[in-house]
């Protein structure tokens, strides 16, 4: 019988976090964060963290783990994953994906494999020094050229990721969207639900814009003023997330603060719009649409756990 597991996603400021608790309250769950920002340590406000007291007592995994300067990539994420569901069906709980990284996510449900190819680091160090002096959009558009399915599914700022596929066709000469398509048509070795909240674009969108309006007056620059004189440099991967770089940008005197928050706005709206795209693309999804349930959070828990007896996920 294959281990139960449960995914709840969408876009970035859809209101995953609250129906989260609620949907682990109804199950019995505990919650895995599927974040790459939450993990980090002193970057709350940037990252939406979920605050102690709005656990209500569920058990989160994988928040304030990390320290800004430390590597946190796929793998690293899949090994910690493991790890932390390991520990909740020990206590014979239900483990519960949660947020916004597709990727991430992907990566758990179908067991990926990404080995490296034994890594070929003259021609890594080389992409590396072409991003310093040409900048992220010069590698990007390398990309497009090799590999166009992979540049649209990989943002121009992800470096390490744009390096990553670039490295892996320049071995292999095979794209790596085509190796990432053979690795999503795997079988999962879950007894799964998948499920992706979302709501209407414009709602959505004055969503994303409250939400930055309200990071700012919690204190978003002075949280990444902190980080800053704390030596953490706009090069670390965590210093890349949103919000972050464009603080950043303010701080070193690049561009007004009312620029950089019109720009962390425009790009979160961005990211939620690739987010869409990234869920309608994967298999085996249950839509969750909060306009057509009257945006009744009892209502969709209702759905989810419909959904989740009929799968034999829960009794």
């Amino acid at each position: 019988m294959k281990k139960p597991l449960i995914i709840l996603t969408g876009p970035t400021a859809v209101g995953k976090t609250k129906m989260s608790i609620s949907l682990a309250k109804a199950v019995g769950g505990e919650i895995i964060s599927a974040d790459s920002m939450q993990v980090y340590r002193q970057m709350d406000i940037g990252s939406a963290k979920i605050r102690p007291e709005e656990m209500d007592g569920v058990r989160h995994y994988l928040i304030d783990v990390l320290e800004p300067d430390e590597e946190f990539h796929v793998v690293r994420f899949q090994e910690m994953a493991r790890a932390a569901m390991s520990e909740i069906y020990g206590r014979n709980k239900l483990p519960i994906l949660a947020g916004g990284t597709g990727f991430y996510i992907q990566a758990v449900l179908y067991d990926i494999d990404f080995t490296e190819n034994g890594g070929d680091t003259a021609y890594r160090k080389e992409l590396e020094m072409l991003a310093k002096e040409k900048g992220a959009q010069f590698l990007h558009d390398m990309l497009l050229q090799a590999d166009p399915r992979s540049a649209e599914e990989i943002h121009a700022h992800n470096s390490k990721r744009v390096i990553r596929a670039l490295e892996y066709f320049h071995q292999t000469g095979e794209r790596i969207s085509e190796h990432n398509k053979r690795q999503r048509e795997k079988k999962s070795p879950f007894r799964f639900a998948y499920f992706v909240l979302n709501d209407e674009r414009q709602h959505l969108y004055e969503r994303i814009d409250r939400r930055v309006d309200q990071m700012m007056e919690e204190g978003l620059v002075e949280e990444v003023a902190r980080l800053k004189s704390r030596g953490f440099t706009r090069d670390m991967v965590s210093m890349q997330g949103l919000g972050y770089k464009e603080i950043l940008d303010y701080l070193d005197g690049n561009c007004s603060l009312e620029e950089a928050v019109r720009v962390i706005k425009r790009d979160t709206r961005h990211f939620a719009k690739r987010q869409i795209t990234w869920f309608k693309r994967e298999r085996d999804v249950i839509w969750l649409d909060k306009a057509e349930a009257h945006y009744d959070e009892e209502v969709l828990l209702k759905q989810m756990l419909d959904e989740l007896k009929r799968k034999q996920i829960i009794l």
